[in-house]
C-alpha cells in the first residue's frame, strides 16, 4: 500500500491467513482470494472475480529438498514442477487476458537465483523446476506486445522456505523484495535482482543476460 495501490487481491490457499492485512488496511483495499496453485480449477475460479486487476504476482511456490538418486526424487520433482512451472502457466493463461485488457499491466514471477544455477545436490528439483519457470517467462516476454513481464530472483530472503535449509542467519528481508519490484515495475526492468546474494550471481550472470537472454525474449513484432 506505502507504494500507492488502491486495492490488492491477496491470493492464499486458507482465506483465513489473509485476515490480519484485512484488518490493517480495510476490506476495500485487501481482499482476499481463493487460489491453489495446484488446483487449475481455483485459477479459473478467481480470475472471473478480479476484472480489474492491473499487476500480478506469482510469488507461490514450494520447495522439496531431495538428491537426484533418492528414492523420493522423481515426487519432489513432480511436486514441484507441478506448483513452480505448471502453476505459473495457469496463472499466465488466466490473467493476461484480463492485463491485456486492462491495458497490458505487468505479469510478475517470482523466480530464483536457483534458476540460474543449482546450488547443490539437494536443490536439483527446486532449481529445475526454477529454470523451467525462467524459461515460461521469457516465452512470455517474447509473446506479450503490451504486458510488462518482470523475472524476479532472490536469494535467501527471510521466509519458512529458508528455514528449510537452514539460510534463515544469511537471508535478507521480504520486504527487498516488494520494493526491488516496485523499482522494476516503474522502470520496466525484466531481471530483478533484490538482494546481496542474487546481485553478485546477477552481475556474473550479466554478459549472458544482455547479449542473449534479454534480446532474445523481447517481442519480436
Amino acid at each position: 500500500m506505502k507504494h500507492g495501490a488502491t486495492k490488492v487481491y491477496a491470493a492464499v490457499r486458507n482465506l483465513s491467513s489473509a485476515e490480519p492485512l484485512v484488518e490493517m488496511h480495510g476490506s476495500s483495499k485487501v481482499v482476499p482470494i481463493y487460489i491453489d496453485l495446484q488446483q487449475p480449477e481455483s485459477i479459473e475460479e478467481a480470475a472471473k472475480h478480479v476484472r480489474d486487476v492491473q499487476v500480478v504476482v506469482n510469488n507461490a511456490g514450494v520447495l522439496n529438498m531431495a538428491e537426484p538418486l533418492s528414492e523420493n526424487a522423481i515426487v519432489a520433482l513432480k511436486h514441484q514442477m507441478d506448483v513452480n512451472v505448471y502453476g505459473l502457466v495457469h496463472m499466465a493463461q488466466h490473467f493476461v487476458p484480463i492485463l491485456e485488457r486492462n491495458g497490458g499491466g505487468s505479469l510478475v514471477q517470482i523466480n530464483s537465483t536457483s534458476s540460474l544455477r543449482c546450488p547443490g545436490p539437494t536443490f536439483f528439483a527446486y532449481s529445475a523446476s526454477k529454470h523451467a519457470s525462467f524459461a515460461v517467462v521469457q516465452g512470455l516476454r517474447a509473446s506479450l506486445k503490451d504486458t510488462l513481464v518482470v523475472s524476479v530472483h532472490p536469494g535467501p530472503i527471510a521466509t519458512d522456505m529458508v528455514d528449510q535449509f537452514g539460510g534463515r542467519d544469511r537471508s535478507e528481508p521480504a520486504f527487498q523484495v516488494a520494493d526491488a519490484v516496485v523499482d522494476a515495475l516503474r522502470k520496466g526492468t525484466f531481471l530483478v535482482y533484490p538482494d546481496t546474494t542474487s546481485r553478485a550471481i546477477g552481475k556474473a550472470y550479466e554478459s549472458f543476460a544482455t547479449t542473449v537472454i534479454e534480446p532474445n525474449s523481447k517481442h519480436s513484432k
